[in-house]
């Protein structure tokens, strides 16, 4: 296959980059910039996936973004897969920051009052995924479900989380939208004058072969 690797990623390297990608996330970063810039479509259109994909960033719906930005880019009339790329503002390197500014605010406005750091956060997301798992193989065996701890994972941080990152998330989404558009339209305007100017050059040296061989016949 054309695009397929010569020597194919470990799951190891799958997981570290993950993380940590090749080149870090700056170079990242600008890849994805580059790939916005180039999308074939209406500045509103590629602003308005944008908007879609970083605020679904600030969802709880942690392995479900891709398919919540691509949803929401197509509700909002955008571009899907700017939409896709746009959910690299959640990232392993943000997201701690907005974990721990939605949970704040979103106990703030659910009136919770609960000792709160990102320690706190991602034990309580382990330790609702463990008694996740657990409940589910508890199913194919006689141990008894418990739901203790997916009740106040919902109650202190889930919950909290969704509503509290509403605010941030537009906030965010809509500086982004106002940003993109100017950049795109700046772009997409360069990108044009360059191509107007390779295929100007293009015909002059047309013309100046077509002379050549007239002159050279006569």
């Amino acid at each position: 296959m054309v695009f397929k690797r010569r020597n194919p990623r470990t799951w190891r390297q799958i997981a570290q980059e993950s993380v940590w990608p090749r080149g870090g996330w700056s170079r990242a970063a600008q890849y994805v910039k580059h790939r916005l810039t180039r999308l074939p479509d209406e500045p509103h259109r590629i602003a308005r996936g944008v908007f879609a994909g970083v605020f679904i960033s600030f969802t709880p719906f942690f392995g479900f973004h891709l398919i919540g930005g691509a949803l929401l880019g197509w509700i909002l009339r955008g571009n899907i897969l700017a939409a896709l790329l746009a959910t690299f503002v959640g990232n392993p390197v943000t997201m701690p920051v907005i974990a721990l500014i939605s949970v704040e605010i979103g106990h703030w406005m659910l009136g919770i009052d609960v000792p709160l750091n990102i320690v706190n956060i991602f034990k309580a997301f382990s330790d609702a995924g463990t008694e996740l798992w657990a409940n589910f193989l508890a199913i194919f065996s006689d141990e008894p479900a418990r739901w203790s701890n997916l009740g106040r994972f919902f109650e202190t941080i889930y919950l909290p989380y969704l509503v509290g990152g509403i605010l941030p998330g537009l906030a965010v989404s809509f500086g982004f939208y106002y940003l993109t558009i100017p950049v795109i339209r700046a772009y997409q305007k360069l990108r044009a004058m360059r191509v107007q100017a390779r295929r100007a050059r293009e015909r002059r040296r047309a013309g100046a072969e077509a002379d050549d061989a007239g002159a050279g016949s006569q």
